[in-house]
């Protein structure tokens, strides 16, 4: 248990009420999908970019979308095609014949919200055009780097690897997605609702900013004053390192080591507790609970296991390998 001043707590109060003003807001446009809306706010508290995977039509651009007008944030969509080139995402130099000199285009990527719609449908060459900006939050357009405004938050889509025309992510730029959500089907009560609301030839929707960008700023501050108890960090720990002991078939779950190739990365180390805190925050909490681990423990480990082709061969996902990990690691 922390020992929080209530100047802080209440400050952690106050911006858990204002960020529920959010979640209310994009309500509006958004039927169910409660723990995708959550994982959003989760990184955009916690600096961190997101991964949606899910098959078209389930609400993946029009959450983010009602996410940035929510919170009065510049944003920024992106169609990844085939054909996209890294300059149209990042910018270019434009050359003036009559001036004789360069000037600099930025391009969408310079926005509070980016939106990567579809990113696997392009070549990896151009997907790692993302890797300064989303790990830097720079880019470099010519001989010159220019800084991305903040908040910045990458929000990219994909459809599920084994459709036609896509492509796999590096492994580098999986890793810099601190959350890698997967979106289901509503439930039948709440495709009814969605048939209410949307079967119209056009559905109109009016949100209010709630939040500010600067708010924004000054909640992902807040984040890092939420205190972590030694037995919670070494419990984080434990998790990710549990995962390299699969694949090694030691630890606490050897019986994974011809399903686990590589375990989780030193990333998913700092990102599970980045987004534990934002946990806290988003409830008004001053410290982090193990529940909160377990929670976006799926989220931040499930991209970042690698499996052995036997587990691709029987089908088996990296989402029963983090299950049976968090089951086993004992919680303080």
């Amino acid at each position: 248990m922390s020992n929080a001043s209530p100047e802080l707590k209440g400050q952690l109060v106050a911006a858990a009420e204002h960020l529920k003003q959010v979640r209310t807001e994009m309500a509006k446009v958004i039927v169910g999908q409660h723990e995708l809306v959550h994982r959003l706010l989760v990184g955009l508290v916690a600096r961190g970019h997101i991964l949606l995977e899910g098959l078209p039509g389930l609400a993946k651009t029009a959450s983010v979308s009602a996410l940035a007008r929510a919170t009065h944030c510049a944003f920024s969509r992106i169609q990844f095609t085939p054909d996209l080139l890294p300059g149209d995402i990042t910018g270019t130099l434009i050359y003036d014949p009559l001036k004789g000199t360069y000037s600099t285009r930025q391009g969408p990527i310079f926005a509070n919200l980016v939106l990567a719609d579809e990113i696997n449908r392009a070549p990896s060459k151009v997907q790692s055009a993302l890797l300064e900006a989303m790990q830097e939050r720079q880019v470099t357009i010519g001989d010159r780097t220019w800084p991305l405004p903040e908040p910045f938050l990458v929000l990219a889509t994909q459809n599920p690897i084994e459709q036609e025309g896509t492509y796999p992510l590096p492994e580098a730029q999986m890793d810099r997605f601190m959350l890698k959500v997967i979106v289901g089907y509503p439930s039948a009560e709440e495709e009814l609702v969605i048939l209410d609301r949307m079967a119209s030839t056009r559905p109109n929707f009016n949100l209010d900013a709630v939040v500010s960008p600067g708010e924004i700023v000054g909640y992902q501050a807040l984040v890092n004053r939420i205190h972590v108890d030694p037995l919670v960090r070494e419990y984080i720990v434990r998790i990710v390192v549990a995962s390299r002991e699969a694949a090694a078939g030691k630890g606490v779950a050897p019986e994974l080591k011809r399903l686990v190739r590589i375990g989780a990365s030193p990333r998913a180390t700092i990102n599970l507790a980045l987004a534990a805190r934002a946990c806290a925050l988003l409830d008004g909490r001053d410290h982090v609970t193990p529940d909160d681990i377990k929670l976006v423990g799926p989220d931040v480990m499930r991209h970042r296991i690698l499996l052995t082709y036997e587990a691709e061969a029987e089908e088996i996902g990296t989402e029963s390998i983090v299950q049976t990990l968090l089951g086993k690691v004992k919680v303080p």
